[in-house]
């Protein structure tokens, strides 16, 4: 099932507004949603509706939320989303790091209080208009397992990191500390597929390809899947972005983090308020003429996108390349649906009087 790009948007929109958020929150939350699926990254684009309405429905997310800045200094803030969307906590916070970047030359927030914020790129690539560097982390529900655990102490907190370049296309990575992002299981689970080695183990801590292995009490594994293929370097890396997000700004932390699913309740006993996130804007003038940089970075961008590759048929891709050139192509041909995720968001449109 394929559907148009503005169709999806406008539904997502209406369901959205159907809850209770404001047009401006609904409009903007819709668009950090459908950017996920137009850039492949289906894990985390309307998917995962259905997941915050119920979240909504359980009282967990503030649909009208005051977010506001609780601390501050010219460089840094911390900001609370008052239990509300990540969706739009997320950009208000990013924003407010990219107005302090124009004024002191970097600019950096954490964020208390909030939800599920969606794809981390989406929120560092508004640095990209201001010709920044945009930089986002955020926690995430405890689902990953620390290198000789068997607990789920960690989220997998993605890191993204967007480069503007001069007349190449910017550099974007966007990546789960994890060898594999919770999301991309969910879909294997829907195709009734096995998981990869190295994406999960059981709840003995053994090696496992059943997709639904976290279900079953398992955990997902950090970025490297075990000890001797580094695993320990990305559970270090899913912990600094634990610590910036949550312990920096006085959000929930390692297995206190509220689950993003709905039947599950968040701890009783919390360490802080909520999820949290970590956001970052440079401005590129803050260090050198931002013209020479960028010059530069196209320099750096077609020196490795020319590498001798390992195979005549394939070439070296840049961060960022596979996510643009699918989203040309989605936002003409239209966003591919899993039949479950066009059945559930029918069931969406049926519940709240909204036509898919």
């Amino acid at each position: 099932m394929t559907l148009e790009y503005h169709r999806l948007y406008t539904f997502t929109k209406n369901i959205l507004l159907k809850i209770g958020c404001p047009e401006q929150d609904a409009s903007k939350a819709a668009d950090v949603l459908l950017s996920a699926d137009l850039r492949g990254v289906d894990s985390h684009g309307v998917a995962r509706l259905s997941g915050y309405v119920r979240l909504w429905e359980k009282k967990r997310i503030n649909a009208v939320p005051d977010i506001k800045i609780v601390h501050e200094t010219p460089s840094t803030a911390v900001v609370d989303g008052d239990a509300g969307l990540g969706l739009v906590v997320a950009p208000f916070a990013m924003n407010v790091a990219i107005q302090k970047a124009k004024t002191a030359g970097t600019g950096w927030v954490s964020v208390k209080n909030s939800n599920h914020y969606g794809i981390a790129g989406y929120h560092a690539m508004m640095a990209l208009e201001e010709d920044m560097i945009g930089l986002s982390f955020t926690n995430a529900s405890p689902l990953v397992a620390p290198t000789f655990s068997k607990e789920r102490l960690l989220g997998t907190n993605p890191i993204a990191v967007a480069i503007p370049a001069g007349q190449e296309a910017p550099f974007v990575a966007d990546m789960a500390t994890t060898t594999a992002a919770n999301g991309k299981l969910e879909i294997l689970q829907r195709k009734n597929s096995d998981a990869p080695t190295g994406w999960v183990q059981d709840q003995e801590g053994r090696p496992t390809k059943d997709a639904n292995g976290v279900k079953k009490g398992g955990a997902l594994l950090p970025l490297g899947g075990d000890r001797e293929h580094g695993s320990h370097k990305g559970y270090a890396l899913g912990a600094i972005v634990d610590i910036f997000s949550a312990v920096l700004s006085g959000a929930n932390y390692g297995p206190w983090v509220p689950p993003f699913v709905a039947f599950l309740e968040p701890d009783p006993n919390p360490v802080g308020e909520g999820l949290g996130h970590f956001f970052g804007a440079m401005r590129i003038d803050a260090f050198r003429p931002a013209s020479e940089f960028k010059g530069h970075m196209d320099n750096w961008i077609q020196r490795f996108r020319n590498a001798n590759p390992t195979d005549g048929n394939s070439k070296v891709i840049i961060p960022g390349d596979p996510e643009r050139e699918l989203e040309q192509e989605r936002i003409k041909s239209g966003i591919p649906l899993l039949q479950p995720v066009y059945d559930d968001l029918c069931g969406l449109g049926d519940k709240f009087g909204v036509e898919l």
